[in-house]
């Protein structure tokens, strides 16, 4: 009985113990530069930390915070974000990947309140060479919802060390990030 059980478990189990693509993780840190460039030329530049963290085989925690100064200006922009995510392998080196996350911006005089929800795919593309593509939505209580797109990339030089960046190109601003990734 004890080995049915045990059997039965196990088989249960095996479907979700590779749910992500070979070579792709969902537990990192990163943090790097950050950069906004908007319409009108209130750009705007400064850090990022992030960090994600697999919860179970198909989902992870997810969050980060920036600041960003405006050029010329003595104004801070803060922004936190935090969220979940899915994942599902749909080949052997590509994922399929949604987030809904928590938005939350600061500035003088100024704070937002809001969500993102983003869809898309993330794919080995080269044993040290991930990249990704995604479409989502962003909404707060003091604007109007964006649809943005969003690419990025990341150069694996050990298995726990790489560089990573990416694209967020929404209407009236593009931003940039780039930096170090600790995988684990």
């Amino acid at each position: 009985m004890k080995r049915s059980l045990i059997a039965l478990t196990l088989a249960a189990a095996l479907p979700f113990s590779a749910m992500a693509a070979d070579g792709i993780s969902y537990n990192y840190i990163e943090g790097g530069y950050a950069r906004t460039n908007a319409d009108g030329g209130a750009d705007a530049d400064g850090w990022a930390l992030k960090g994600s963290g697999a919860i179970a085989p198909n989902f992870h925690l997810f969050g980060g915070y920036d600041q960003q100064k405006i050029d010329n200006t003595d104004v801070k922009i803060k922004h936190a974000q935090a969220g979940v995510g899915y994942n599902r392998a749909i080949t052997t080196s590509t994922d399929f990947v949604t987030k809904v996350a928590y938005e939350n911006y600061k500035a003088t005089g100024y704070k937002q309140d809001g969500y993102s929800v983003e869809g898309g795919v993330k794919s080995r593309l080269a044993p040290n060479f991930i990249g990704s593509a995604s479409l989502g939505y962003e909404d707060g209580d003091n604007v109007d919802g964006d649809v943005y797109g969003r690419l990025g990339a990341e150069m694996k030089f050990t298995p726990n060390w790489s560089v990573a960046g990416d694209v967020k190109i929404a209407d009236g601003a593009t931003g940039f990030f780039v930096g170090p990734r600790y995988t684990f």
